[in-house]
């Protein structure tokens, strides 16, 4: 096997200079596509943030409402069952209130700062109407309950108003 070097004997006189019109060029859509791509990378984050949320509490509130309905049912008909409901309904909201607190954390940045404050109203609602369920008995009034109740619908409507529909 043998070795082949190639080469050229001539050599061009002068100084390399750069076309400043085209290195200006060239900066400015280095700059901008730059731009775009971080843009598109926030953008993207926030979508996904969004989304993510929504559609945690899409699920975990779903089973909360239901929950909630079956003791507002069994405390208006006095079952025997009650307690029972009460007590899973409560539950249910302060697990809902937990996932959705989670994911709003998990989040961090990511999650637009008004959805964000919807979110945690929501938060906030729940683990106040759980506080005033665990309260019921079959002969407590029902005012703050029900003041309470209102709070966490107020809350729910807010949240699915901003969220994407599914």
């Amino acid at each position: 096997m043998g070795l082949v070097l190639a080469g050229c004997a001539n050599t061009v006189e002068g100084t390399a200079t750069a076309n400043q019109a085209e290195v200006s060029s060239y900066k400015a859509e280095a700059a901008t596509s730059a731009a775009a791509a971080s843009s598109s990378k926030a953008a993207a984050a926030i979508a996904k943030a969004t989304a993510d949320n929504c559609d945690t509490f899409r699920k975990t509130t779903g089973t909360q409402v239901d929950r909630y309905n079956e003791f507002v049912d069994a405390h208006d008909a006095s079952t025997a069952d009650q307690i029972a409901k009460r007590d899973a309904a409560a539950g249910a909201l302060e697990d809902a209130a937990k996932a959705v607190e989670a994911q709003v954390n998990s989040a961090g940045a990511g999650l637009p700062a008004d959805l964000a404050g919807k979110f945690t109203d929501y938060v906030v609602a729940a683990r106040a109407l759980a506080a005033e369920i665990r309260k019921m008995s079959s002969g407590s009034s029902v005012a703050p309950l029900n003041d309470a109740s209102k709070k966490v619908n107020d809350a729910l409507t807010a949240v699915r108003n901003v969220c994407p529909a599914k």
